[in-house]
């Protein structure tokens, strides 16, 4: 399993043969001006909610590589009346898709799109694929529903928002790390904004006296599992 930061909170999934996309936040990114979303592959993209800042490279990806939209049961019919493929779930419910099992469990934030209209309810995704699982926390605070998760799924890597603000920092981001009994965490929803600046050295010097390994990666670069 092959996992690349496209920055913010969009990721790059490569896993079974099949190329996921997550939340793309892409072009209008500065910080990720290197990135052109005309060269991604993508069999599926999947969505956690439907804020501007997880869905503005969507269509123009899906209408590129015919990838088939993942997400709550409103964002998906969104995407289906516009014509494009789209797989709906909601929150506990689960899917075997080619790249492995999927599924959709609870974010605490809020979702709607850009032009106003109902994004249904924000979540987060479980992947569990290619002998490796790993955890999309997606736009969250920290939630007591993370200690389901590890009841049901051993995790290899959560991925975890840490830039406060919209979310959870880095403090509540180690707590959740307890939660979903998983220490390697890749950090995201970082520094796009300066609502959501971080400190590196110390985020990471922050895991690390815990015992815990947070990865926050360079735009474009990836780890594998």
């Amino acid at each position: 399993m092959k996992i690349t930061f496209y920055g913010h909170a969009s990721l790059g999934i490569e896993v079974s043969g099949k190329h996921i996309i997550v939340d793309p936040y892409i072009s209008a990114n500065p910080k990720a001006s290197h990135i052109d979303i005309n060269t991604l592959k993508a069999d599926f993209i999947l969505l956690t909610h439907a804020h501007g800042d997880h869905i503005l490279d969507v269509e123009a990806i899906a209408k590129r590589t015919n990838a088939i939209i993942v997400s709550n049961a409103e964002i998906a019919g969104y995407y289906a009346q516009k014509g494009f493929q789209s797989h709906p779930m909601n929150h506990g419910g689960s899917w075997n898709f080619d790249f492995g099992k999927l599924k959709y469990v609870n974010a605490i934030h809020s979702s709607s799109f850009p032009d106003g209209s109902y994004g249904g309810n924000p979540g987060g995704f479980v992947i569990e694929g290619e002998h490796k699982n790993i955890y999309i926390a997606g736009d969250t605070a920290l939630t007591m529903d993370m200690k389901i998760i590890p009841m049901r799924t051993k995790l290899d890597l959560a991925i975890l928002p840490v830039g406060d603000n919209f979310t959870m920092d880095v403090n509540d981001a180690i707590i959740a790390s307890d939660f979903v009994e998983c220490d390697k965490v890749l950090g995201y929803h970082f520094d796009t904004f300066g609502y959501i600046e971080i400190n590196h050295e110390e985020a990471i010097k922050k895991f690390f006296d815990k015992g815990k390994d947070l990865m926050l990666l360079e735009i474009g670069s990836f780890i594998e599992l």
